[in-house]
């Protein structure tokens, strides 16, 4: 009797389809995982410039150097965006908000060129801005920024 030496043609194509199957399921969650740790690069830029409009106000204005209005801004580069200080009255008086612009190559397709408006509280928490348009995709961005 011959021993059988080897995998027969049905059985590679099996393992081969099984592959694609998990292949298929995987690369779209692991696309929607890269896009929401770049989403998450935009909150951890803001709360860099948080610091910077907590001694701005100390002048009297959000903006850099005790400028009156946003023609001098705070701004802080990052590796898929920028943030930038703004003027939003989304939570009333200090009228401080922050606005992050994806690049526009580099990042996630879902997230090319778009913006997280960030409204400033008075006890320094980040809000969504009504002022600043927010147009990244909702189920990215984390379920307590409301």
């Amino acid at each position: 009797m011959n021993a059988q030496k080897g995998f027969t043609l049905i059985e590679l194509m099996i393992v081969i389809a099984i592959i694609g199957i998990l292949a298929a399921i995987a690369i779209p969650a692991y696309q929607n995982y890269i896009a929401k740790a770049q989403v998450a690069e935009a909150f951890t830029l803001a709360d860099g410039i948080k610091t910077s409009v907590g001694t701005n106000l100390q002048s009297g204005t959000c903006f850099a150097s005790g400028a009156a209005t946003a023609a001098t801004t705070d701004t802080i580069e990052g590796k898929y965006g920028t943030a930038t200080t703004v003027a939003d009255t989304t939570t009333g008086s200090n009228g401080c908000g922050i606005k992050y612009t994806f690049k526009s190559s580099g990042v996630s397709n879902k997230l090319t060129s778009k913006v997280i408006g960030m409204a400033i509280t008075e006890n320094g928490v980040l809000k969504k801005s009504t002022v600043t348009t927010t147009d990244a995709p909702a189920d990215l961005l984390p379920q307590s920024f409301t």
